[in-house]
């Protein structure tokens, strides 16, 4: 073969370096202009606002989500799953086969028995599916429901068991779901946090390490909204600042922080600089969102926002304010939504029933049951039940032994139970008037369709377009997700 001229070896060398140089050159500029927010695509949106709206895996049905956590395990069996039998062997002992290798956080299981429910339970709705006697109201939009009697999870204390809940693994550091599904799909309020938090009661044990964002950027954590007063700490400006100061002063902040992201590229720093902008929009956005004044005064009746509370019952699921506070709770979730945040948390707690089981499920129903059903039909009148999914779940059950702790001289309550327990789904395009799943005849165990936490969550991903598998993060050398090494989409629950 002959060799090729010189003369043509130094020009093939000279393009070479020429091409190359532009390409380097063209991909420093993009690199550049991505941090900047001037390019389009996914890469450049997440920097220049990490809460724009991004596309699903998918079409998906639910585009918003209210989630309504019961801290403490609400009893299941006095609540969504009636047991004839339970209450026929009111008083005996479990067998000891199915209590040999199980663990409690309190009871005794030597001296244990089992203990029926006062609870008169009645069918509702075509569908006919039974909820208590203490829920009426909930019970009323049983059509709208999908109950899952067959739930379960390994966690039976409650700290590990919240956070199995609200973020998919038994311990800290993990996003909860609400950062997941941010994380995944932005939020449609350019004004208000793609995630709210709101609370009423004693507060759940878990605290803020529920709606964390963990090891995703902390734009994606949950905010939350107090109940009186600013609705964020420290949102109003101090004395002697007025908002042309603050601007420029916050101009000044942006300036600092974009030079930083341009030298790093790192997406805490695009966090910060959305929050500022976030929270100076929300001065003006937040007070009108918790001024109830323009909602009627049906409406305001329907959520209860004025409503007297029962101090009967002490302290047990909160103070005189909660049922007020928690009507109010309801009713701004449903203004949230309207204004395009992606995910609600609404807390309640205590539902940890270890004594005074009837007068404590009388007094938390009572609190949850009218607002909780005011809000699915008003989200059904307004046409946003379709795409907004509700949820309603604690982080596991109560036994169906009687608590019979060293020391009490009455079995007044249930102890912790992760083997079977309820929680139900309605809107955003979940199945309603059905039940899933179904436990033994004691209520002790699943035997019919159950289902895991991580399944809920994979089924909760794909109502709103998303694939669990494939939303996940790159951290510690892993890929973590929601679902951790588990979760399948239960079907059923799809309409």
């Amino acid at each position: 073969m002959l060799n090729p001229p010189t003369e043509s070896l130094n020009l093939a060398r000279r393009r070479f370096l020429m091409n190359s140089s532009c390409s380097v050159a063209g991909y420093a500029l993009a690199t550049m202009m991505q941090k900047e927010g001037l390019l389009a695509g996914e890469d450049s949106v997440s920097l220049a606002n990490p809460l724009a709206p991004k596309d699903a895996h998918f079409p998906g049905t639910a585009k918003n989500c209210i989630f309504i956590f019961l801290a403490g395990g609400p009893s299941q069996i006095d609540l969504y799953d009636p047991k004839p039998k339970l209450q026929e062997l009111n008083g005996q002992p479990l067998p000891k086969e199915l209590t040999e290798k199980v663990r409690f956080a309190f009871i005794n299981k030597e001296s244990a028995t089992l203990s029926g429910s006062s609870r008169k339970f009645k069918k509702y709705g075509e569908c006919g599916t039974e909820f208590s006697d203490v829920l009426p109201h909930i019970g009323s939009c049983a059509d709208d429901i999908a109950l899952v009697r067959s739930m379960y999870t390994e966690q039976f204390n409650h700290h590990p068991a919240q956070l199995m809940m609200n973020t998919g693994v038994g311990r800290f550091g993990r996003p909860s779901v609400g950062s997941w599904l941010t994380y995944g799909l932005g939020s449609q309020s350019n004004n208000l946090p793609g995630y709210v938090v709101l609370t009423a009661g004693r507060g759940a044990s878990g605290g803020a390490s529920l709606w964390s964002s963990g090891s995703l950027p902390s734009t994606y954590a949950g905010v939350l909204f107090r109940n009186q007063g600013e609705p964020v700490l420290n949102l109003n400006n101090p004395p002697g600042i007025n908002s042309a100061i603050q601007k420029s002063g916050l101009e000044a902040i942006k300036q600092l922080n974009q030079e930083q992201l341009q030298r790093t590229g790192d997406d805490e720093i695009a966090s910060r600089i959305a929050s500022y902008e976030l929270a100076f929009q929300m001065q003006s956005s937040a007070p009108e969102l918790i001024d109830l004044s323009s909602e009627t005064k049906e409406t305001q009746e329907a959520y209860g926002v004025n409503r007297k509370g029962n101090t009967k019952e002490g302290k047990r699921g909160g103070g005189s304010d909660t049922e007020a506070a928690f009507g109010r709770n309801c009713l701004l979730a449903r203004r949230l939504v309207e204004r395009g945040v992606r995910f609600v948390n609404l807390y309640h707690a205590s539902w940890d029933h270890h004594s005074g089981l009837d007068a404590g499920i009388e007094r938390n129903a009572g609190i949850v049951d009218q607002p909780v059903a005011a809000l699915l039909k008003d989200l059904k009148q307004r046409g946003l039940l379709d795409s907004t999914l509700v949820v309603m779940a604690g982080e596991f059950g109560r036994t169906p032994l009687g608590e019979n702790r060293t020391g009490s001289k009455a079995v007044t309550g249930r102890d912790h139970h992760p083997s079977a327990f309820s929680l139900w789904m309605a809107g955003g395009g979940v199945k309603g008037g059905q039940v899933i799943g179904k436990t033994t005849e004691l209520g002790w165990s699943v035997e019919e369709d159950p289902v895991h936490i991580n399944d809920f969550h994979a089924t909760l991903l794909h109502l709103f377009g998303l694939n669990h598998l494939k939303l996940a993060q790159k951290f510690g050398g892993l890929d973590i997700r929601l679902t951790n090494v588990g979760g399948k989409v239960v079907d059923k629950l799809i309409a």
